[in-house]
């Protein structure tokens, strides 16, 4: 196993714990999406997550610390929903289908 693999299970593990039950691995072993424009990435000894434009970074050697900044910021985005997040769903979606999103 590498050890970014070994770094995205425990990260994925410790979200999980704390509710955030829907992030996935995206297969490449290195890359967890936890929500549309909440992508987790593991690199150089440190995890490195971005929403939207905002980037920050959380040692790799802390998962437990990392999931924990994670799921609050993801908690905050479902509470109150940054306006750039409409245009990327429109975007990685598409348009609505019969009022369908």
């Amino acid at each position: 196993m590498s050890e970014a693999r070994g770094a995205t299970e425990k990260l994925q593990a410790e979200l999980h714990g704390l509710g955030v039950t829907s992030a996935y691995e995206v297969g490449d072993d290195e890359t967890i999406s936890v929500w549309i424009g909440l992508v987790v990435r593991y690199r150089d000894g440190f995890y490195r997550w971005q929403e939207g434009p905002v980037k920050r970074r959380h040692l790799g050697t802390d998962p437990v610390g990392c999931a924990m900044r994670v799921a609050r910021r993801y908690k905050e985005l479902q509470t109150d929903v940054p306006l750039w997040w409409d245009d990327l769903d429109r975007e990685l979606r598409g348009a609505p289908v019969q009022d369908y999103p």
